[in-house]
């Protein structure tokens, strides 16, 4: 019975031993549809059947469906029509109105076409043929413009959106494109502005203004005031700042020299090892100064915290809170910003300020961390029985694929959902965890089971044990923004709303 299973895996997978596949949990750079077509939301239905099949019916077929370095400047609906409809006529081209399926003469008129409107020693990459394929060939204006266009483009056919770098932006820029509500906003900033320029900041009023995101220019305060890390009262604020502070640096004098004991070595080894896995293709991690800021910031939290010590995973909670406190202080998009152009005072107080803060942080779910990890064994579980309830043909597929909650939510328990989502989206969710009660320990199970439920499609289209895995630890959310998020902790807030407070539709 193995043997017939593993026989009818490889008759149904496109893929083969040797061929270029993403590495698990690598979110960097994003799946290329073009080769993982599955992973496409938006393809249309009688694309993905022709590429599902296996059994090459035709030509177009054949050459649709082959990736061709040469191919990367044609024009993206070409991919996308279905074999019986001619392609949309270029008004600038007009041999490309020809059915698809034409003979080898008019293949050689069509190429002829081409020569004559280039003239005498042009070379056109449009008139190129490949694999026994004429590129549409293009008019001149056409070719100024699609020359620079990045291959990135073409991953992106329906709905059109905005180019987003393959670095995704740690600006708050809302990646669907939806049009600034400049008045709104300033409406927001001067409510959040009069919360926290009062003698005693109400939270619970900063608390609900916060959970539909927080403005960039009042975020830092905000958040070491939701954190606990500041008081309420402004009076008091600058006196426990600089006590705060100062009681970090220290525990580096005291305990820092220790690192290079036999006692706490392999803690510092291990800090030493993950930190430059901490967002490689950002460049404000790579800097030498930012990379020992965080090796102090987790060893001190590890030998302060026995009971867990530093677990991998800890390292990425970091990053929100040191771009937040950064942002106070840089104009610009901070992912290339030079962090030792700082005054050595403002550099020491956004690393003791990400210290308390990511502290206060793991205070709350520090069970996540201890001996076995009982708090995301628990976790990984309680999503288990609700997806069960929530979406049974979800819950279906994975028992009949044998997939296993273990296998992805532990990831999305232990890092909070930060190698799934860009940073950018991270942040805008930490506004929302910060406002909510147990946001972090509690109301992430419910975003993790609409995070999940928001991918169904994709993942009943899965219909093997290696493909429903691939996806679910490479979900492609390179270009979400505020308005994905928001979406997100709309549908979290509605399922808490049924589940959390009514636990007799929890159980079965």
């Amino acid at each position: 019975m193995a043997s017939d299973n593993k026989l009818q895996f490889w008759r149904r997978s496109a893929k083969v031993p040797g061929s270029l596949q993403p590495v698990y949990g690598a979110q960097h750079p994003p799946l290329d549809p073009r080769i993982h077509r599955p992973f496409l939301k938006e393809a249309s239905k009688t694309n993905a059947l022709s590429i599902k099949s296996k059994k090459v019916s035709s030509f177009h077929e054949f050459a649709r469906s082959t990736n061709d370095a040469w191919d990367i400047g044609d024009d993206e609906d070409e991919d996308f029509l279905p074999p019986s409809t001619p392609p949309v006529p270029q008004p600038s081209a007009p041999a490309s109105s020809a059915n698809l399926s034409m003979s080898e003469s008019q293949l050689a008129d069509r190429r002829t076409v081409v020569k004559e409107e280039d003239g005498p020693g042009k070379v056109r990459t449009g008139s190129q043929q490949t694999n026994g394929r004429v590129v549409k060939s293009n008019s001149e204006a056409q070719l100024s413009t699609s020359a620079v266009r990045s291959p990135l483009q073409k991953q992106q056919s329906l709905p059109i959106r905005p180019i987003i770098p393959l670095v995704a932006r740690i600006s708050d820029q809302n990646a669907s494109g939806a049009p600034p509500m400049a008045v709104r906003e300033k409406s927001r900033l001067d409510k959040f502005r009069q919360l926290l320029g009062s003698p005693n900041t109400d939270l619970e009023e900063l608390r609900k203004h916060s959970w539909s995101g927080i403005p960039r220019e009042v975020r830092p305060i905000t958040w070491r005031l939701l954190s606990g890390y500041l008081p309420a009262n402004m009076e008091r604020r600058e006196l426990v700042l600089k006590r705060k502070r100062e009681e970090y640096f220290g525990f580096i004098e005291q305990y820092y020299h220790s690192r290079t004991d036999e006692h706490h070595r392999d803690t510092y080894r291990q800090i030493h090892i993950d930190i430059p896995r901490t967002n490689p293709l950002i460049p404000l991690f790579q800097q030498p100064l930012v990379q020992e800021v965080f090796e102090r910031i987790l060893f001190i939290w590890a030998i302060r915290h026995p009971a867990s010590g530093y677990v991998q995973g800890i390292n990425d909670l970091v990053t929100p809170f040191f771009v937040v406190f950064l942002s106070e202080f840089v104009e610009e998009d901070v992912e290339n910003f030079d962090v030792s152009s700082l005054p050595l005072e403002i550099q020491r107080n956004i690393e003791a300020d990400s210290f308390w803060c990511m502290s206060k942080l793991l205070d709350g779910i520090q069970d996540n961390y201890t001996f076995a990890q009982p708090g995301i064994q628990i976790k990984v579980k309680a999503l288990e029985e609700l997806v069960s309830r929530i979406d049974e043909d979800v819950h279906s597929h994975f028992q009949r694929y044998e997939v296993e909650y273990l296998q992805f939510a532990f990831r999305w328990m232990n890092n909070l959902l930060m190698r799934e989502l860009p940073l950018r989206c991270t942040i805008r969710l930490w506004d929302t965890y910060q406002a909510e009660a147990d946001g972090f320990s509690h109301f992430h199970l419910y975003v993790c089971a609409a995070f999940l439920i928001e991918w169904r499609k994709e993942i009943l289209s899965m219909v093997d044990f290696q493909g429903l895995l691939m996806l679910l630890q490479n979900l492609p959310t390179i270009h979400w923004g505020n308005e994905e998020v928001g979406l997100l902790l709309a549908e979290a807030y509605r399922l808490k709303y049924m589940f959390a407070d009514a636990p007799n539709h929890y159980r079965r």
